[in-house]
């Protein structure tokens, strides 16, 4: 064995192997971990021009069905394993698209009520908005909105 290698293995008994795992199975997961920013949309029409976490959360978990000022609320959500979507739930309902899933197919099971519409993406959720009256949706950030939508803010 070299006298590199001895004073190698010498300096790393000194530090906890729990340390040198987690630095080595850590970094790939903080690359990975990086947020994919969004927007929430609402069709034109739609006087909201802001709503709180909570209030968005609510409207996506149809735990509230009808906008403030009246008439039904749509929520719209992208594909299970979108980016998008995983940033957004994670932002908004604080959880993780599997705690989201399980949340529904307990709401299905006990007849509750049915999960939003899931589009494929961007243009399909814009497409759909600009449709329906008292839709909300998301949409990564850089993506182009039609006149038929506009972007409300989410404070916390």
């Amino acid at each position: 064995m070299s006298a590199i290698a001895r004073t190698l293995l010498r300096l790393l008994g000194r530090v906890p192997i729990a340390l040198v795992v987690l630095l080595a199975v850590g970094a790939p997961h903080r690359a990975a971990a990086q947020e994919v920013s969004f927007r929430v949309i609402v069709n034109a029409s739609n006087p909201i021009a802001q709503l709180s976490r909570e209030e968005a959360s609510r409207l996506f978990l149809r735990k509230v069905l009808n906008w403030k000022g009246g008439g039904a609320a749509e929520p719209i959500d992208q594909s299970p394993d979108s980016p998008v979507r995983e940033s957004f739930t994670k932002a908004v309902h604080r959880k993780d698209v599997g705690q989201i899933k399980g949340y529904w197919q307990q709401i299905l099971f006990t007849g509750q009520g049915a999960p939003p519409i899931e589009k494929a993406n961007d243009a399909d959720v814009i497409e759909l908005v600009a449709k329906v009256p008292g839709a909300i949706g998301y949409v990564s950030a850089t993506a182009t909105l039609g006149s038929g939508v506009k972007t409300i803010r989410i404070v916390d």
